[in-house]
């Protein structure tokens, strides 16, 4: 099969793997419909060292399940399915406590002799846990936002929802900083939580154009100081944000937007390794939390509002790729060019 494959920082390559198979009973192989491109992705693509074996891409995938293991009960041959962006099999202490992304069998997609989503098929460990059988055709117009539901939208969901003990509710004024798939994912989720009020601090107009679209109130593009000044003046000072993009300047922009006692949900993949938690924030009882999303946890929970057309997080996806242009689908997303690509082997 055709699979995409990172040798280091700006060098991703399509090339020849072995077709994946059954190896062990509570396998699934998958063949793949479509995927995509991470912004996490965009980290590695930005800063790993060269290798010569090179690391197999992609861990959000949808498709049809075309082999299964002897203990696989609940999929069969023939079954459009959807992956949460890691595998694991529902069954341990914490996947009973709705934290799958902590499951003690559980992993990554291209890692440890597991293939990658942005390929030709993708043999998925402890299938009956992990694959979500989708109750559509495998050429409905939903299956980009479907898709979302591997990742994007069910990581905008988690900072919502750990935004406050009880997430964000009714009434609630509620920042989001970062305009990328997550944060507009973000948005979709604080709206169908009830969220009155919206401010999504981005600077790229068509994002935050879509941004409104799904249901942003407002939109503040300056950054720095002068951002958090501006959000402050908007809002009086928000007592929920989520922060989805993982720099510090990020959570920066966060914390001083925040108001005392207020929460602070991190969805972005922190691109550093301390941050402010001395005696100014301790004063201020802020809470901070967030974390990976426990995807598998959230999929069922928001796959009606899909399938309803309630909310369409698909839109993300603003350019399609075949899978021999993924390298040029990591550089459109690079270089700003593209929101999140779609990828269809």
């Amino acid at each position: 099969m055709r699979a995409a494959v990172m040798y280091g920082a700006g060098d991703v390559r399509v090339e020849n793997r072995p077709d994946p198979k059954i190896v062990q009973p509570t396998d699934a192989v998958v063949r793949t419909l479509a995927a995509c491109v991470c912004g996490s992705d965009l980290w590695p693509y930005q800063s790993m060292p060269a290798t010569d074996a090179g690391r197999p891409m992609g861990h959000e995938f949808l498709g049809v399940v075309e082999e299964t293991g002897a203990d696989v009960t609940g999929l069969k041959p023939g079954d459009l399915v959807v992956a949460p962006f890691t595998y694991s099999d529902n069954t341990c202490d914490y996947c009973a406590k709705g934290l799958p992304i902590s499951c003690r069998n559980g992993g990554r997609y291209g890692f440890d002799g597991v293939d990658g989503g942005q390929g030709g098929a993708v043999r998925v460990p402890y299938a009956d846990g992990t694959l979500v059988k989708l109750p559509v055709s495998a050429d409905s117009a939903l299956l980009p936002s479907l898709l979302a539901l591997s990742d994007v939208m069910t990581t905008g969901h988690h900072g919502a929802v750990t935004a406050v003990t009880a997430g964000v509710a009714r009434g609630d004024v509620v920042l989001v900083v970062g305009d990328g798939a997550v944060g507009l994912c973000a948005v979709i989720a604080a709206k169908r939580l009830g969220a009155e009020r919206i401010v999504l601090a981005g600077r790229h107009e068509a994002r935050t154009n879509l941004g409104r679209e799904f249901g942003a109130t407002d939109v503040v593009a300056e950054r720095g100081e002068e951002g958090i000044a501006r959000i402050r003046e908007v809002t009086g000072g928000v007592e929920k944000a989520i922060e989805a993009v993982g720099t510090r300047q990020a959570l920066d922009t966060a914390l001083g937007a925040v108001r005392d006692g207020g929460t602070i949900s991190r969805l972005g993949v922190p691109q550093y390794e301390q941050g402010p938690i001395g005696p100014a924030e301790f004063m201020r009882n802020l809470t901070l939390t967030g974390g990976a999303s426990p995807a598998r946890a959230y999929i069922e929970q928001l796959l009606p509002d899909v399938l309803d057309g309630t909310i369409a997080p698909g839109r993300v996806f603003d350019q399609t790729f075949t899978l021999d242009q993924a390298p040029d689908a990591y550089r459109a997303m690079a270089d700003r060019q593209v929101l999140k690509a779609l990828i269809r082997p």
